[in-house]
């Protein structure tokens, strides 16, 4: 564990337990008490064999071994009581936790600009049980090693001051080897953690946003990420299992080697004055004192107290809300901050193909779009526009080449906060049977009428919202034309609050009239606006234009490209009013 992911968890443990010093010295104390069987014990049974049994006094043997079992009785009683100071410790502790872990997640997703992060929420809430519950433990497990093991070594030593010869070293090496494994231990149990997590998001993801991923055919994308995600946890897990056999080394040599060198040692500590009650009492000591002391620290500590860490540092990521979201990239656990003052898309080297065999669609592409761009996409039919939308929206990833928004690989970015970042709008407008207000804020949640009203008279859906009866009636998806179900689309697009917008021929179904409006309306929009265009005025009123033909990608104005591309004047003579086909073709179309 390095100083860096040590500094912040034992700095906040430190404060929490300055804070509860009265509870921790009651704990304490009834803990020395508690520790009252693992010093008498040795000396007891020794006593109650030489001076009872083997000296034919039956009834001297079993009276000390009845104050032998006062002693534990007294021990129980102080368990109880430390458990109860333990808990006044540990509840106001777990309280602590969970108010600052949901409010600084709430906190991070309303600066991202996000519907508040639900799923994150959960995740938090259930790290502060995992951290509560193993709070506890490591307390009393950490204090009980140092209490017991004290009591029976100052036992064995005032029985047998031999003996400890045979017992103090491989329990050093055995604590040695087991504290030495606890970085790598922690490293993998945060690998874990957050491959939980990843997986997490994307359940989340997958059951939250079904109806955008069927809608833009992103099945297979998202199964392939699933699994690479079960994959990871996976090896996260094997990795975490492996070194436990470290762990078990280290309990095998602290608490069962004292226990066979003592045995072996019977000669050698005979000669050294013991009798076979002395033998019988530290070999007491070791089994009813060293040995579950040990088993308990490597257990609790080797898997709980670890796990403890992790999460509490996870706790306290996430409640740092009131950082700055400065970009920051963290390739290791697929995750990135968001912030909006990248440097927008863009593309290096993008090589994609939908099969091993299949012909490329895009061909070492490099692009940049700035944040504040309109940048219209054309080409033939087929060309690959679409699969361009899909890999700046991060749906596909390339097959050698890298995406990247904000400076971040699209496929690093937190789900969540990409989503909250982009939008794409497919050809075919995707709207559920709902009420009308749950269809327009679908990718915010909590749009109010204002803005719904202001969305809705730019975008020219007043008409369909007034014959619908207002924002509360039920939409029955049948019932719309496919203009109007795109114009739906496109008001839930505008009021997400996304700075980047990307429109894959979302307008085909709209008359030239409609479509210029949603377009100029959208550029108007803070933010970044891609359209993938079907008609030549919506390039003329892009600020660039990129011409995709099969062959090269080309840059520029629609001036620029109609003097060095003869593609793209021959695109330009095809896009004609009368040679292309009439919109909305299922139902009349919308005028305003």
């Amino acid at each position: 564990m390095t100083a860096d992911a040590r500094s912040p968890v034992w700095s906040a443990l430190g404060s929490v337990l300055r804070r509860r010093r009265r509870r921790l010295a009651a704990f304490t104390g009834w803990s020395l008490l508690e520790a009252t069987p693992a010093l008498l014990s040795g000396h007891l049974v020794a006593t109650a064999i030489d001076d009872g049994f083997l000296a034919g006094q039956a009834g001297t043997g079993f009276g000390w071994l009845a104050v032998l079992a006062a002693a534990v009785l007294v021990g129980a009683v102080a368990t109880r009581q430390t458990y109860l100071h333990l808990a006044a410790v540990v509840e106001p502790f777990r309280d602590e936790l969970a108010g600052m872990a949901v409010t600084g997640t709430v906190r991070r997703s309303l600066r991202a600009g996000a519907p508040p992060d639900t799923a994150g929420v959960a995740r938090l809430t259930n790290q502060v049980d995992v951290v509560r519950e193993t709070f506890a433990g490591t307390i009393m497990t950490a204090q009980g090693f140092i209490v017991v093991s004290t009591a029976a070594l100052v036992g064995l030593a005032t029985l047998l001051p031999a003996a400890l010869l045979l017992v103090v070293p491989p329990l050093l090496v055995g604590l040695v080897m087991f504290f030495s494994a606890l970085p790598a231990l922690a490293a993998r149990q945060r690998d874990l953690v957050l491959a939980e997590e990843r997986i997490a998001a994307t359940a989340y993801t997958l059951s939250h946003g079904m109806r955008d991923v069927v809608t833009c055919g992103a099945e297979d994308q998202l199964a392939e990420q699933a699994g690479q995600d079960v994959e990871a946890h996976a090896a996260a897990a094997a990795a975490l299992a492996r070194l436990a056999a470290v762990r078990s080394a280290a309990l095998v040599v602290g608490s069962r080697l004292p226990l066979v060198l003592i045995l072996i040692g019977v000669p050698w500590l005979l000669d050294h004055g013991a009798t076979a009650g002395i033998v019988l009492g530290a070999l007491t000591y070791v089994l009813q004192g060293l040995q579950p002391a040990m088993q308990t620290l490597v257990r609790v500590v080797g898997v709980s107290a670890i796990s403890m860490v992790v999460n509490w540092r996870r706790l306290l990521d996430a409640a740092a809300a009131d950082e700055p979201t400065a970009l920051t990239e963290h390739p290791a656990t697929g995750t990135g901050a968001v912030g909006h003052r990248g440097s927008g898309l863009e593309l290096r080297g993008v090589h994609f193909a939908y099969g091993p065999d299949a012909e490329p669609v895009l061909r070492d592409l490099d692009l940049r779009i700035p944040d504040g761009d309109h940048l219209a996409v054309v080409g033939p039919s087929g060309v690959g526009k679409s699969t361009l939308a899909g890999v700046l929206a991060g749906l596909l990833q390339p097959d050698t080449g890298d995406a990247r928004l904000d400076g971040v690989p699209l496929s690093d970015w937190d789900r969540t906060r990409l989503a909250a970042r982009r939008v794409l709008i497919p050809q075919e407008a995707y709207v559920f049977a709902d009420t009308l207000r749950e269809n327009l804020g679908y990718l915010r949640g909590n749009v109010d009428d204002a803005e719904l009203d202001d969305a809705v008279n730019a975008l020219g859906l007043r008409p369909v919202v007034k014959r619908l009866g207002g924002y509360s009636e039920p939409v029955v998806p049948a019932e719309l034309s496919a203009g109007e179900r795109q114009l739906v689309t496109l008001v839930r697009a505008y009021v997400s609050r996304a700075p980047l917008v990307i429109l894959d021929e979302a307008t085909c179904h709209l008359d030239p009239a409609a479509e210029e409006r949603v377009e100029r309306v959208f550029a108007a929009r803070p933010g970044t606006l891609v359209v993938i265009a079907h008609r030549i005025s919506s390039a003329q009123r892009a600020h660039r234009i990129l011409l995709l033909d099969g062959e090269q990608a080309v840059l520029g104005s629609h001036r620029d490209l109609q003097d060095v591309s003869a593609s793209y004047r021959d695109l330009v003579g095809h896009w004609t009013p009368e040679r292309h086909p009439a919109p909305d073709p299922v139902s009349p179309p919308i005028h305003f």
